[in-house]
């Protein structure tokens, strides 16, 4: 994070202003000695960062299908190695040659057939679990907590995961919403304690990114500050997500699977 001279104009009076700015620089995850993708992310977790990547793209279901990740040779923080397992490997040779690449696959395919095929590759979720609506509410309310990165830069994302009662797990920021997501669960994929998360709180928006990075998570819970897109809830319908969301002034809003909500 680099601090910036700016002008600072408010009510009709501009003054010299030191603006701190979030970090954006690319990662390259190679897979296997071969590149896989490159990402734009804030520098820090880039391990949690990949192991997390890795899970929500199905390369991985658990830790123990890596045979190892870590930075490459010469030890650039900017490149991640991902080994997997031969037996692994042997389960996904379509996402190994990226034809099952779908976050990136979206251009020239319709939302009905993305959808479609997410689908067929994911599992439902099906964790039977009943949590109070008021303090889903309080904990999107107090989700700037978790936020140092945004209250110095005010542009970036976070993810909060809880447990069944709501203790928390893991927590990630950073410019882009889903690598936020990818960090926190990467973090628990690592630790062997995925599953316990049953929610997952974010400071954005809900895309079907993120709809598709949970429910390979197997969190059965999205509580977001702002709306789901149209896609997003297409998804989270038939993956068996719950999507919930805040608002200031007239409380809650649940989508989807409103059942896990009491």
């Amino acid at each position: 994070m680099k601090t910036y001279s700016a002008i600072r104009c408010k009510k009709g009076i501009c003054r010299n202003y030191a603006h701190a700015l979030i970090q954006e620089e690319p990662l390259l995850i190679r897979v296997d000695g071969k590149p896989y993708s490159v990402v734009m992310r804030t520098p820090g977790d880039e391990i949690p960062h990949a192991a997390g990547f890795c899970l929500g793209e199905g390369l991985v279901d658990k830790r123990n299908d890596f045979a190892a990740l870590g930075f490459c040779e010469d030890r650039d923080p900017n490149v991640v190695d991902v080994r997997l397992k031969k037996e692994r490997r042997e389960k996904i040779p379509e996402i190994l040659d990226r034809r099952g690449f779908i976050s990136q696959t979206s251009c020239g395919i319709c939302g009905k057939e993305l959808v479609a095929d997410l689908v067929s590759q994911i599992a439902p979720v099906d964790k039977d679990v009943r949590l109070p609506a008021k303090l889903c509410y309080d904990h999107l309310e107090q989700i700037e907590a978790y936020q140092p990165l945004h209250r110095k830069t005010t542009s970036a994302h976070a993810a909060v995961i809880y447990d069944a009662n709501f203790q928390t797990l893991a927590v990630a920021e950073d410019v882009g919403r889903h690598i936020a997501l990818d960090k926190a669960v990467g973090q628990l994929v690592w630790q062997h304690r995925l599953d316990k998360a049953t929610t997952a709180a974010l400071s954005s928006r809900v895309s079907y990114e993120m709809v598709q990075k949970t429910a390979r998570a197997k969190i059965p819970v999205i509580l977001a500050v702002s709306r789901p897109t149209q896609m997003a809830l297409a998804l989270a319908g038939p993956l068996g997500i719950t999507i919930a969301c805040f608002d200031r002034r007239d409380g809650l809003f649940v989508f989807t699977h409103p059942q896990r909500l009491v």
